[in-house]
């Protein structure tokens, strides 16, 4: 059975794949089935829903992540094979929650499957 450090871990690897658009590390985290949800995303009306091969393309592009960012973790909720972590984030640019949920999948590996998230810019 994976641990709590290893939920902390894929947030961490997650976090840090994004700040320094490292597709190969974010691909490994992320699980097949993973998706963004975002209500306002980038200052558009409505929900946002980006899959994972859109979500890499996007950080591949530089369309975002690339920004190194001061995470905190403030919570963690897990039940044997499912988790919720609930962290806070701050680039240069952004303030930012996320929600994100995992998945402990076939290849007993913590997965991100969800992210739902608020960014809000800086003043």
């Amino acid at each position: 059975m994976k641990t709590k450090k290893d939920i902390e871990q894929a947030i961490r690897n997650f976090v840090k794949g994004g700040d320094n658009s490292d597709i190969i590390m974010l691909d490994k985290v992320l699980h097949k089935d993973f998706r963004v949800a975002n209500n306002g995303f980038m200052g558009t009306l409505g929900v946002t829903i980006i899959d994972k091969q859109k979500y890499l393309s996007n950080i591949k592009e530089g369309i975002f992540g690339g920004l190194a960012r001061k995470m905190t973790i403030e919570s963690i909720d897990y039940s044997e094979t499912i988790a919720v972590v609930k962290i806070r984030l701050e680039s240069s640019e952004n303030y930012f929650v996320s929600y994100n949920s995992l998945v402990l999948d076939i290849d007993n590996e913590w997965k991100i499957i969800d992210n739902l998230a608020v960014v809000e810019a800086k003043k």
